[in-house]
C-alpha cells in the first residue's frame, strides 16, 4: 500500500483559518466570560482553589500534554522510530515520579508557587530569588517549545515555506496567549484546558481508530508499511536509530532520560496546578484522572507515530513547513482529508495556547509573588498589586518567548521540552527532594544547588550541538559548541546534587527547627495548609 497522502495538498488555507479563528473566538468567549470573577489574587495565580478533582484532573492533562507530546512526539517517531518513543516513555515515567514524591507534599506545604516551599524552612529573600529566576528559565525554555510548535502548525496548514511569514505565526501566537492570560488568569486558562484535554484525547482516539481500520486491526502490517516508507529500513523497528551510532549518542540518549524522567517534579506549572484545588483529597482524585488520561494519550503516540511513518512518508514530513512538528496534522489530513485535518490543528493550537497561558502565569506568579512582594516589598504588597506587576510580566514574557520561538521554529519541540526538562531537573528537582526529606537542609545548600543547577545546564546548552556545529542546529552557520551531548543532563543534574550536599555541609545551619517540623507535619499530613506562612 502506497502512503495516501499527496505531497501538495494541505487543504484548504480558507477553510483551515476559518477554523482556526472560529475555535479562538469560542474559547476566548470562555475566557472572558470566566475571567469577570477573577478579582483577587488568588483567583490569578490558583483560581481560588475552586476546582473539583475531575476538573483539575482535565487541566492537569490538558497543561501536561503540551504541543511536544503530540506535534514533537509523533514526528520523533515517524523519523526515527523506536528512539522517538523514547519521549512518551519518559514523560509519562516522569509523571509518575513526580506524583510519588513531591505532589501531594508540595500541595499540602505550598500556597501559590514552587518557591513557597523551598523557603518555607529556609531563609526567605535569597531561596525566593533562585526559584524564581529558576522558574523564569524553565518556563521561558518550555514556551520557546510551545511558539516553535504553533508556528510549525499554522504553517502547515496555510503552506507557508517562508520563513519571515513563519515568524508572523509565531508573532500572532505570542499576542494571543497573552491576551488569554490577561483577561482570564488562572480560572480562565483552566477552563481551556480542560475542555483542549478533552478534544485533544478524543481527536488522538479518533485518529487511532481510523489507523487500525485501515490496517484492519493488523498493528504488524502498520510496521511492514512504515519500514516500506523508510526505503525498508528495519532500524526503524530497533533502538538506535538515532541514539546508537557512536559512543557520545548514546550518552545523549542516557542523558535525556535522566532528564525526561526527573524533570516533571521540578516543572512549576505543573506543579503549580495541584494548588487549585481546595483539598489534598481532591489533589489525589485529581491525579487519578489525569493519569488515565495521559498514560491513554502516550500509548497511543507509539500508533500515531508508525501511523504518520506508514501514511504520509519521511520524506513528505521533512519537506513540510515545520518538519517533524508537521506529522501530526498531515496524518490527520492523509486519514480524513482537509476538514479533520483543520480540526485537529485547530485542537493543537489549543493545546499551544493552554500551555503557553499556564506557563505564563507560573512565570508571572513567581517574579510578582516571590520576587516582588516577598523580597522587594517585604511581603507588604497588596494583591492588587501583585496582580500587576504579574500582568506585566506576561506581556515581557510574551515577547520574549516570541523572539526565541522565532530562533528556534525548525527544531522538534520535543527535543525543545526536554531542555526545559533538563534545566527543571538540575535546578529544582535537589532542592524539592532535599527541603521535603532532608532534615539538615539548609539555605546554603538550596541556592548552591539551584544555582549551580541552573547555571551549568544553561551554559552547557549554549555550547551543545543543539544551538550551533550541525545542520539541525538552532544557529546552522556557527559552531561553537565545545560539548557533545545535546542534552546536558548528564552532567548538570549530578552537578545539582552535588552543590546540594557540599552547600549543606559547608554552611551554617538556619535554626530554623521549628518551621521544619511544622512543614513535615504540614507536608505529610495536609494539617494547617491554609494557615499563613510567616518566619
Amino acid at each position: 500500500m502506497t502512503h495516501i497522502l499527496a505531497q501538495s495538498d494541505t487543504g484548504n488555507p480558507l477553510l483551515n483559518i476559518g477554523v482556526f479563528v472560529a475555535f479562538i473566538v469560542v474559547t476566548m468567549t470562555i475566557v472572558m466570560r470566566v475571567g469577570r470573577t477573577t478579582t483577587k489574587a488568588s483567583d490569578f495565580y490558583t483560581g481560588g482553589a475552586s476546582f473539583s478533582g475531575r476538573q483539575n484532573g482535565l487541566a492537569i492533562a490538558g497543561d501536561y500534554l503540551s504541543a511536544a507530546s503530540f506535534l514533537g512526539i509523533v514526528g520523533a517517531i515517524a523519523l526515527t522510530g523506536y528512539d522517538g518513543f523514547l519521549y512518551s516513555i519518559g514523560f509519562f515515567v516522569a509523571w509518575l515520579v513526580a506524583l510519588l514524591l513531591v505532589a501531594e507534599p508540595l500541595r499540602n506545604t505550598g500556597k501559590f508557587t514552587m518557591a513557597d516551599v523551598l523557603s518555607f524552612r529556609l531563609k526567605q529573600r535569597p531561596v525566593r530569588i533562585a526559584a524564581a529566576l529558576a522558574t523564569l528559565f524553565v518556563s521561558l525554555f518550555y514556551l520557546i517549545a510551545q511558539m516553535a510548535g504553533a508556528g510549525a502548525l499554522v504553517s502547515v496548514l496555510l503552506d507557508i515555506h517562508e520563513k519571515s511569514a513563519q515568524a508572523l505565526v509565531i508573532a500572532v501566537v505570542g499576542v494571543i496567549m497573552t491576551a488569554y492570560v490577561l483577561i482570564g488568569g488562572m480560572k480562565g486558562t483552566t477552563y481551556v484546558q480542560m475542555i483542549k484535554a478533552v478534544l485533544l484525547c478524543s481527536g488522538v482516539l479518533i485518529m487511532t481508530v481510523i489507523i487500525l481500520v485501515i490496517v484492519r486491526g493488523n498493528f504488524s502490517e502498520l510496521l511492514r508499511m512504515a519500514v516500506d516508507q523508510h526505503g525498508g529500513n528495519a532500524a526503524i523497528l530497533e533502538p538506535g536509530m538515532k541514539y546508537g551510532a557512536t559512543s557520545t549518542s548514546k550518552l545523549d540518549f542516557i542523558s535525556l532520560g535522566l532528564a525526561l524522567v526527573l524533570g516533571v517534579a521540578g516543572l512549576p506549572h505543573v506543579l503549580m496546578r495541584f494548588y487549585t484545588v481546595p483539598t489534598a483529597r481532591e489533589a489525589r482524585k485529581s491525579v487519578t484522572w489525569a493519569i488515565v488520561l495521559i498514560g491513554g494519550f502516550y500509548l497511543l503516540t507509539l500508533l500515531l507515530g508508525y501511523g504518520a511513518a506508514a501514511l504520509v512518508g519521511p520524506e513528505a514530513i521533512k519537506d513540510a513547513p515545520g518538519g517533524a512538528n508537521a506529522a501530526a496534522p498531515l496524518l490527520a489530513l492523509a486519514l480524513a482529508g482537509p476538514i479533520f485535518m483543520a480540526l485537529i490543528s485547530a485542537v493543537a493550537f489549543a493545546t499551544v495556547l493552554a500551555v503557553v497561558a499556564g506557563l505564563a502565569i507560573t512565570a508571572s506568579a513567581s517574579i510578582a509573588h516571590d520576587i516582588y512582594d516577598a523580597v522587594l516589598r517585604d511581603g507588604k504588597a497588596t494583591p492588587e498589586e501583585q496582580v500587576r506587576v504579574s500582568r506585566i510580566t506576561v506581556i515581557v514574557i510574551g515577547v520574549v518567548s516570541t523572539v526565541l520561538g522565532i530562533a528556534a521554529m525548525d527544531q522538534n519541540v520535543a527535543f525543545l521540552v526536554s531542555l526545559a526538562f533538563c534545566i527543571a531537573a538540575s535546578a529544582n528537582v535537589p532542592t524539592i527532594l532535599f527541603s521535603l526529606y532532608w532534615r539538615r537542609f539548609n539555605t546554603t545548600g538550596a541556592v548552591a544547588s539551584m544555582v549551580t543547577g541552573l547555571a551549568s545546564s544553561l551554559i552547557l546548552i549554549a555550547f551543545s550541538p543543539a544551538v550551533s556545529g550541525s545542520p539541525t542546529s538552532v544557529i546552522p552557520g556557527a559552531d561553537f559548541a565545545w560539548f557533545p551531548l545535546s542534552n546536558p543532563g548528564l552532567i548538570s543534574i549530578p552537578l545539582g546534587f552535588l552543590a546540594a550536599v557540599v552547600g549543606t555541609y559547608l554552611g551554617h545551619p538556619d535554626h530554623l527547627d521549628h518551621l521544619q517540623a511544622e512543614m513535615e507535619v504540614r507536608s505529610l499530613t495536609g494539617v494547617g495548609v491554609e494557615a499563613p506562612i510567616e518566619h
